[in-house]
Protein backbone atom coordinates (compact mmCIF):
# COMPACT_ATOMS: atom_id res chain seq x y z
CA UNK A 1 0.00 0.00 0.00
CA UNK A 2 1.61 3.30 -1.04
CA UNK A 3 2.25 5.92 1.63
CA UNK A 4 0.06 9.00 1.48
CA UNK A 5 2.00 12.20 0.99
CA UNK A 6 0.48 15.65 0.64
CA UNK A 7 1.91 18.15 -1.81
CA UNK A 8 0.79 21.52 -0.43
CA UNK A 9 -0.47 22.87 -3.75
CA UNK A 10 -3.47 23.00 -6.03
CA UNK A 11 -1.30 24.00 -9.00
CA UNK A 12 -1.94 21.21 -11.50
CA UNK A 13 1.13 22.05 -13.60
CA UNK A 14 3.35 21.54 -10.55
CA UNK A 15 1.44 18.40 -9.57
CA UNK A 16 1.97 16.84 -13.02
CA UNK A 17 5.69 17.55 -12.91
CA UNK A 18 6.09 16.14 -9.40
CA UNK A 19 3.84 13.09 -9.86
CA UNK A 20 5.90 12.08 -12.91
CA UNK A 21 9.03 12.01 -10.70
CA UNK A 22 7.57 10.43 -7.55
CA UNK A 23 6.05 7.41 -9.26
CA UNK A 24 3.88 4.79 -7.54
CA UNK A 25 5.61 4.43 -4.17
CA UNK A 26 3.45 7.27 -2.81
CA UNK A 27 -0.12 8.37 -3.25
CA UNK A 28 0.27 12.08 -3.89
CA UNK A 29 -2.53 14.19 -2.45
CA UNK A 30 -3.24 17.88 -3.09
CA UNK A 31 -4.71 20.45 -0.72
CA UNK A 32 -8.10 19.86 -2.39
CA UNK A 33 -7.79 16.11 -1.74
CA UNK A 34 -7.48 16.65 2.02
CA UNK A 35 -10.15 19.36 2.17
CA UNK A 36 -7.73 22.21 2.84
CA UNK A 37 -9.38 25.29 1.38
CA UNK A 38 -7.27 27.84 3.26
CA UNK A 39 -5.04 30.09 1.21
CA UNK A 40 -1.71 29.49 2.95
CA UNK A 41 -0.07 32.91 2.82
CA UNK A 42 3.49 33.08 1.49
CA UNK A 43 4.71 35.73 3.92
CA UNK A 44 8.31 34.49 4.12
CA UNK A 45 11.32 36.45 2.92
CA UNK A 46 12.93 33.49 1.12
CA UNK A 47 11.99 30.39 -0.86
CA UNK A 48 12.89 28.31 2.21
CA UNK A 49 10.54 30.24 4.50
CA UNK A 50 7.62 30.12 2.06
CA UNK A 51 8.01 26.37 1.44
CA UNK A 52 8.21 25.77 5.18
CA UNK A 53 5.05 27.79 5.89
CA UNK A 54 3.07 25.51 3.58
CA UNK A 55 4.40 22.15 4.81
CA UNK A 56 4.16 23.12 8.49
CA UNK A 57 0.59 24.39 8.08
CA UNK A 58 -0.64 21.14 6.53
CA UNK A 59 1.28 18.99 8.99
CA UNK A 60 -0.08 20.91 11.99
CA UNK A 61 -3.70 21.13 10.84
CA UNK A 62 -4.20 17.87 8.91
CA UNK A 63 -1.64 15.49 10.43
CA UNK A 64 -0.12 14.26 7.16
CA UNK A 65 3.45 13.91 6.02
CA UNK A 66 3.64 16.82 3.64
CA UNK A 67 5.90 18.87 1.44
CA UNK A 68 5.55 22.39 0.16
CA UNK A 69 7.66 24.16 -2.39
CA UNK A 70 8.46 27.64 -3.44
CA UNK A 71 10.08 28.45 -6.74
CA UNK A 72 11.03 31.45 -8.71
CA UNK A 73 13.09 33.08 -11.36
CA UNK A 74 16.18 35.05 -10.33
CA UNK A 75 17.59 37.43 -12.95
CA UNK A 76 21.09 38.79 -12.36
CA UNK A 77 20.50 42.12 -14.14
CA UNK A 78 17.40 42.71 -11.95
CA UNK A 79 19.27 42.02 -8.68
CA UNK A 80 17.66 38.60 -8.28
CA UNK A 81 14.13 39.74 -9.07
CA UNK A 82 11.42 38.58 -9.45
CA UNK A 83 12.58 35.94 -6.89
CA UNK A 84 9.93 35.11 -4.28
CA UNK A 85 7.52 37.44 -6.09
CA UNK A 86 7.75 35.50 -9.38
CA UNK A 87 4.07 34.47 -9.45
CA UNK A 88 2.83 37.99 -8.70
CA UNK A 89 5.62 40.14 -10.14
CA UNK A 90 3.29 42.36 -12.20
CA UNK A 91 0.77 42.64 -9.35
CA UNK A 92 -1.83 39.92 -9.95
CA UNK A 93 -0.99 36.39 -8.74
CA UNK A 94 -0.63 33.98 -11.66
CA UNK A 95 -0.90 36.53 -14.50
CA UNK A 96 1.90 34.91 -16.53
CA UNK A 97 1.50 37.23 -19.52
CA UNK A 98 1.81 40.40 -17.43
CA UNK A 99 4.76 38.95 -15.47
CA UNK A 100 6.64 38.11 -18.67
CA UNK A 101 5.90 41.55 -20.15
CA UNK A 102 7.25 43.23 -17.02
CA UNK A 103 10.48 41.21 -17.15
CA UNK A 104 10.98 41.86 -20.87
CA UNK A 105 10.30 45.59 -20.43
CA UNK A 106 12.76 45.87 -17.55
CA UNK A 107 15.43 44.02 -19.51
CA UNK A 108 15.23 46.05 -22.72
CA UNK A 109 18.74 47.00 -23.77
CA UNK A 110 20.31 44.79 -21.07
CA UNK A 111 23.22 42.67 -22.26
CA UNK A 112 23.48 40.50 -19.14
CA UNK A 113 20.66 37.99 -19.66
CA UNK A 114 21.85 35.46 -17.05
CA UNK A 115 19.12 33.96 -14.87
CA UNK A 116 18.21 30.86 -12.95
CA UNK A 117 15.13 29.06 -11.75
CA UNK A 118 15.29 27.87 -8.13
CA UNK A 119 13.01 25.53 -6.21
CA UNK A 120 13.17 24.80 -2.49
CA UNK A 121 11.10 21.98 -1.01
CA UNK A 122 10.29 21.72 2.69
CA UNK A 123 9.28 18.21 3.74
CA UNK A 124 7.70 17.45 7.10
CA UNK A 125 8.31 13.74 7.56
CA UNK A 126 7.27 12.13 10.84
CA UNK A 127 7.49 15.50 12.58
CA UNK A 128 10.96 16.53 11.34
CA UNK A 129 11.66 19.09 8.61
CA UNK A 130 14.02 18.49 5.70
CA UNK A 131 14.94 20.84 2.83
CA UNK A 132 15.76 19.98 -0.78
CA UNK A 133 16.86 22.42 -3.47
CA UNK A 134 17.17 22.41 -7.22
CA UNK A 135 18.26 25.06 -9.67
CA UNK A 136 19.00 25.49 -13.33
CA UNK A 137 21.07 28.23 -14.89
CA UNK A 138 20.06 29.85 -18.14
CA UNK A 139 19.25 33.14 -19.81
CA UNK A 140 16.27 35.32 -20.62
CA UNK A 141 15.27 35.50 -24.26
CA UNK A 142 14.19 38.83 -25.74
CA UNK A 143 10.92 37.38 -27.01
CA UNK A 144 8.54 34.51 -26.25
CA UNK A 145 9.15 31.14 -27.85
CA UNK A 146 7.11 27.95 -27.47
CA UNK A 147 3.60 27.08 -26.31
CA UNK A 148 4.26 24.51 -23.57
CA UNK A 149 5.01 24.85 -19.89
CA UNK A 150 3.78 27.73 -17.77
CA UNK A 151 4.99 30.87 -16.04
CA UNK A 152 8.24 32.22 -17.46
CA UNK A 153 8.95 29.09 -19.53
CA UNK A 154 8.54 30.87 -22.93
CA UNK A 155 11.43 33.28 -22.18
CA UNK A 156 13.79 31.00 -20.19
CA UNK A 157 16.48 29.21 -22.19
CA UNK A 158 18.48 26.73 -20.07
CA UNK A 159 22.26 26.73 -20.51
CA UNK A 160 23.38 24.22 -23.13
CA UNK A 161 20.10 24.36 -25.07
CA UNK A 162 18.93 26.49 -27.97
CA UNK A 163 15.24 26.19 -27.03
CA UNK A 164 13.15 27.50 -24.12
CA UNK A 165 11.41 25.44 -21.45
CA UNK A 166 8.15 26.15 -23.32
CA UNK A 167 9.55 24.39 -26.41
CA UNK A 168 10.42 21.20 -24.47
CA UNK A 169 8.17 18.25 -23.73
CA UNK A 170 7.21 17.80 -20.07
CA UNK A 171 9.57 14.82 -19.95
CA UNK A 172 12.51 16.81 -21.36
CA UNK A 173 11.89 19.72 -18.99
CA UNK A 174 11.52 17.41 -15.97
CA UNK A 175 14.95 15.90 -16.62
CA UNK A 176 16.73 19.23 -16.20
CA UNK A 177 14.36 21.63 -14.42
CA UNK A 178 14.85 23.20 -11.00
CA UNK A 179 11.71 21.51 -9.68
CA UNK A 180 12.76 18.22 -11.24
CA UNK A 181 16.14 18.37 -9.46
CA UNK A 182 14.59 19.32 -6.11
CA UNK A 183 12.04 16.51 -6.44
CA UNK A 184 14.80 14.01 -7.32
CA UNK A 185 16.53 14.95 -4.07
CA UNK A 186 13.23 14.54 -2.22
CA UNK A 187 12.58 11.14 -3.86
CA UNK A 188 16.08 9.91 -2.97
CA UNK A 189 15.37 10.80 0.67
CA UNK A 190 11.92 9.14 0.64
CA UNK A 191 13.33 5.90 -0.83
CA UNK A 192 15.49 5.54 2.24
CA UNK A 193 12.55 5.85 4.68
Amino acid sequence: MPHKLVFATNNHHKLEEVAAKIGSAFTLLTLDDIGCTEDIAETGKSFEENASLKSKYVSAHYDYNCFGDDSGLEIDALNGEPGIFSARYAGTHGDHTANIEKVLNQMQGTENRKARFRTVISLIWNGAEYFFEGKIEGSIRGELSGAGGFGYDPIFQPDGYDITFAEMSLDEKNKISHRGKAVENLVEFLKQQ
